[in-house]
């Protein structure tokens, strides 16, 4: 999979987002929201929701854990998401030549 594949794929799961998410909890999660209700004193379970979601993604992207999926599955990263090219096209490593010299020396010269 590529770039252009991720790019489709958050597209049509963003579209696929009703305006209101139903989400089904069990009691533990019912009983760790009303927890965190109580001891932050807000009657919005949905702000607390939408707060969980922007922790979640924070500490997925800190933890590299969202590159980790994503180059499996894209072979991209998230900064390569957010730039709309890979890090290949942006230094143009593409278009290096090749010496065939085998001199690793060569490398440094090459931007």
């Amino acid at each position: 999979m590529s770039l252009d594949d991720l790019q489709d794929d958050v597209q049509d799961e963003y579209g696929d987002l009703d305006e209101e998410l139903p989400v089904d909890i069990d009691r533990e999660t019912r009983n760790e929201l009303a927890m965190l209700l109580a001891a932050l004193d807000t009657d919005d379970p949905d702000e607390l929701v939408r707060r969980a979601i922007h922790m979640l993604f924070q500490t997925t992207v800190e933890t590299g854990n969202l590159d980790f999926h994503l180059r499996s599955e894209y072979d991209v990263t998230y900064d390569e998401y957010l730039s709309g090219m890979t890090f290949e096209e942006m230094t143009g490593g593409a278009n290096l030549p090749q010496t065939g010299t085998g001199d690793p020396d060569d490398r440094r010269y090459q931007f």
